[in-house]
């Protein structure tokens, strides 16, 4: 079928950092390259789930911007209560690479990605998937070998739950958690009838179980005003908890509440109803979260940015500009362009997919050919899928390791 080849080939992929004989200066590296700075990751990390731990929240990040098990089974170890994938490629990849609690945030409602999903269920406790995907996986484990794991999916429609219920196997058990929209359009349920419906049936097959809810609104990370990012959020959570009160006086238990992200970390863990929070980009940050306002500073710098991507200076054919060798294939924008941190006052267009143009302020900068420069990216979360490596910076400010962007196209 469709999927067996991206399988195979992602069983093939490398999941584990990879040591570096010789250590290289960043010079050295092929530019354009995807830089970690190794110590402003850590301290992103601590500093999300220290804050989070004492609003006594749970950290369950997302995946999707990292793309990385190194780093997921990092965010885990640092007290996360779990991970969170956008697609089941990419659980396939996370579950690769050793890591085994996993919320799956976007629903499921075509019969390949469900009997997809029962592979990847029965291929990871031990069981016999019953069609001819169970060949397609190349895990790192015996065959036989039963692993601890737990993975949930989020509903949010009858179709898809009668998918599940067709294509995943009596030995297999996973958690549902409806998927609530309030007001962003893109994925959930706000009928409460449904969601009642979708609840019972799930309550009364021995397959699922009912593990709560989820509620994302996507559109409120980036408002600039953080009083109106935080009216805007709580108003969102409002009408959710609605629902959720709803839900509990039916009988049903939600034991998890699940949602918000990175722009809205400090607003929503006031909300007493939320377990956890689905924090990405805080482990990179990008240009794009620096250009809202934080609680404090007109700037959103409550996280380093850990996050760069190198590129040389090429070509010159014009006095006052001067080509990078980073494009459109470099780095991924929805509307904010790369920012120079070497050279803040520099400004940086697209010139191509393999091109970008500095625009040197007239007798201030001194840029030749053949140089080094980083730059923050755009949106962290795409400009990662371009790439298949990182290359880790330690505190000497030279590269030592390098990690696999193992989930690096499993759009699927």
């Amino acid at each position: 079928m469709s999927f067996e080849f991206s399988l195979r080939e992602l069983g093939n992929k490398p999941t584990a950092p990879i040591r570096l004989t010789d250590p290289l200066a960043r010079a050295e590296l092929p530019t354009p390259a995807l830089v970690i700075n190794r110590a402003a990751l850590s301290r992103n990390l601590s500093k999300m789930h220290t804050f989070l731990e004492a609003s006594g929240k749970g950290m369950r990040s997302h995946s999707k911007t990292h793309k990385c098990p190194t780093i997921a089974l990092q965010q885990i170890s640092a007290g996360g209560v779990g991970i969170c994938v956008a697609k089941i490629g990419e659980a396939a990849a996370m579950l690769q690479g050793g890591v085994t609690n996993l919320l799956i945030t976007s629903p499921v409602a075509t019969s390949t990605k469900a009997r997809l999903l029962n592979h990847l269920l029965s291929q990871y406790k031990g069981n016999k998937p019953d069609d001819s995907m169970a060949a397609s996986l190349n895990t790192q484990m015996e065959p036989g070998t039963k692993t601890d794991i737990d993975i949930k999916l989020v509903v949010d429609s009858t179709v898809g739950l009668k998918l599940l219920e067709k294509y995943i196997d009596p030995a297999n058990r996973m958690g549902v958690l409806i998927d609530i929209d309030v007001s962003m359009g893109r994925t959930g349920v706000r009928d409460l009838e449904t969601i009642l419906s979708l609840i019972e049936r799930v309550s009364n097959d021995s397959r699922f179980y009912f593990a709560g809810v989820q509620h994302y609104a996507g559109q409120i990370m980036h408002v600039e005003s953080y009083a109106k990012r935080r009216e805007k959020s709580l108003r969102s959570w409002e009408a959710t908890g609605e629902l959720i009160a709803s839900i509990e006086s039916r009988g049903f238990a939600v034991d998890v509440v699940t949602g918000g992200g990175t722009g809205t970390y400090d607003i929503d863990v006031s909300v007493a109803a939320i377990t956890d929070l689905q924090v990405g980009s805080y482990i990179f940050m990008d240009a794009e979260y620096r250009a809202v306002h934080s609680r404090d500073n007109d700037v959103f710098d409550d996280f380093e940015i850990a996050l760069t991507v190198l590129c040389s200076t090429i070509s010159q054919p014009k006095e006052g500009l001067i080509t990078v060798d980073g494009g459109y294939k470099a780095f991924a924008s929805d509307s904010v362009v790369p920012q120079c941190i070497d050279l803040p006052d520099v400004a940086f267009r697209f010139a191509g997919d393999e091109h970008g143009v500095l625009i040197l302020p007239s007798g201030e900068q001194e840029v030749r050919l053949g140089q080094t420069l980083s730059f923050a990216t755009p949106h962290c979360d795409p400009t990662v899928n371009l790439h298949d490596y990182y290359w880790i910076e330690e505190a000497d400010g030279r590269i030592s390791e390098c990690w696999p962007i193992t989930a690096r196209g499993c759009s699927w």
